[in-house]
């Protein structure tokens, strides 16, 4: 007798992804609505939240990969789960159609619906890119990263080749936003440590590089902050190459032009490429029938309620992060709406399930959301960091230390802040963990070989 798959036929608040905003307005909803007799209906290809501001952490062997995600099943108990994307939505009849991991599309009907879809790495046709690149937006990317740049290290220290030890030993950062600086500080402190236990690794022989379009780095904070990290990450032997910008990729060969006359700069060889140059609105918001503005995201008012071309709010429709165009009162990107940050995402998440359980269920009032950028803070490996919280400057240790309050405050649940919270003891006090995991990628290797008939010698 066949199974099916039974879905409620409750009024369904349908949640469009399972990140930062997907998660929050879950947890806030899920006991009110399914009290009036309603369902919360989340649908994300991945069964767990990824807290993305650690993942250089992670890359970096500072903190243990399972803790930087948040599992849906466990703190969404009382939602209904959908492991699947939403690929395209028909507000009109409030319908969606849903593509699960295993099965079948189907449709799924719906009253009010959140796009919290959020944001896709950025890329440009640069060719060789897909081939040779890794981003850094997923927990996966983060231990494949990680487990690469080892496994690199560890190979390169038995190469007898020059040039073949060189392009190993070669790690190449595009991008410098706070992902970006983030991301190589951290793997060059791991990289340094991993090759000083290998002792086959002279201490001169690898090579970071930071490639930077603009002629600056971390539009966030000060011009003179972002002056003393170039300083700082020059004088760890990390090169910073501004007005930069990759044209070619392919094999591993790193073709780098200056910028903006599109002359050569430098080609090389490397063999370990991170992209970290920016996010887009996730694409699936085009397969809707709400209203993109230029950017390519849902237009929304100061309510979190998404709007027509007319600016009227549109009934049963709300978004927020970074597939939102929300309007920043305070003062955010050059067109007036919110920067795409965790920090606006979180905040938003709150206040959009506060007001649509006003708007539907009649309790409490609607709001619009008015947040002040309370500042920004960047870890740059143990001890080092920079920062500007409410005005005040900071550098160095006391900025690594209100980089870890932050976002130690920031990461949801209190059973994951404990668990991250343990990992940088741990670390405080053993260093950071340098151990590769092989054969990630094709587990079952050792067992194919063994389970292989041998000839007889």
């Amino acid at each position: 007798m066949p199974i099916t798959t039974q879905f409620s036929d409750r009024p369904r608040t349908l949640v469009v992804g399972g990140g930062y905003v997907g998660l929050y307005v879950a947890m806030k909803l899920q006991k009110k609505v399914k009290d009036h007799g309603g369902i919360v209906t989340v649908v994300d290809p991945l069964p767990y939240m990824t807290y993305q501001p650690f993942l250089p952490e992670v890359a970096g062997g500072q903190i243990e990969p399972r803790h930087v995600v948040v599992s849906h099943r466990q703190h969404l108990k009382h939602a209904e789960l959908i492991t699947g994307r939403v690929s395209a939505i028909d507000h009109k009849n409030n319908k969606a159609v849903v593509v699960p991991v295993v099965g079948e599309p189907f449709e799924l009907e719906y009253r009010d619906v959140v796009m919290a879809a959020g944001a896709i790495t950025r890329t440009f046709p640069i060719p060789g890119l897909a081939d040779s690149g890794i981003g850094l937006k997923s927990i996966e990317e983060a231990v494949a990263l990680r487990n690469k740049i080892l496994e690199r290290i560890e190979s390169a220290s038995l190469m007898t080749d020059a040039a073949e030890r060189k392009r190993a030993l070669s790690f190449v950062v595009v991008g410098g936003g706070f992902a970006g600086i983030e991301t190589i500080a951290e793997i060059e402190d791991m990289a340094r440590h991993a090759a000083k236990l290998n002792g086959r690794i002279g201490k001169d022989e690898m090579r970071f590089v930071l490639v930077e379009a603009m002629g600056r780095i971390m539009p966030e904070v000060t011009e003179d902050q972002a002056l003393w990290v170039v300083d700082h990450l020059r004088s760890r032997g990390i090169e910073v190459l501004l007005n930069t910008s990759l044209a070619d990729a392919t094999d591993g060969k790193l073709a780098l032009i200056n910028m903006p006359d599109k002359s050569a700069a430098e080609t090389f060889e490397s063999d370990t490429l991170i992209w970290t140059a920016g996010v887009m609105a996730n694409p699936m918001v085009r397969s809707t029938d709400f209203p993109i503005e230029a950017r390519g995201r849902v237009m929304t008012g100061t309510d979190l309620r998404i709007t027509g071309e007319d600016g009227v709010a549109i009934e049963g429709a709300w978004a927020a992060g970074d597939v939102s165009a929300v309007p920043d009162v305070t003062g955010g990107l050059p067109d007036g709406t919110c920067v795409p940050n965790a920090q606006h995402a979180v905040r938003q998440a709150k206040l959009l399930a506060h007001n649509l359980y006003a708007t539907r269920y009649g309790v409490g009032r609607v709001k619009n959301y008015k947040h002040k950028n309370l500042g920004a803070v960047a870890g740059f490996g143990a001890n080092k960091g920079v920062a500007k919280v409410m005005g005040v400057h900071l550098k160095g240790w006391p900025a690594w230390m209100a980089h870890r309050g932050y976002h130690g405050m920031a990461m949801p649940t209190f059973e994951r802040k404990f668990r991250v919270l343990g990992d940088w003891m741990v670390a405080l006090f053993f260093t950071r963990d340098t151990l590769q995991l092989n054969n990630l990628e094709n587990p079952r290797a050792t067992f194919v070989e063994a389970a292989t008939p041998k000839p007889r010698a």
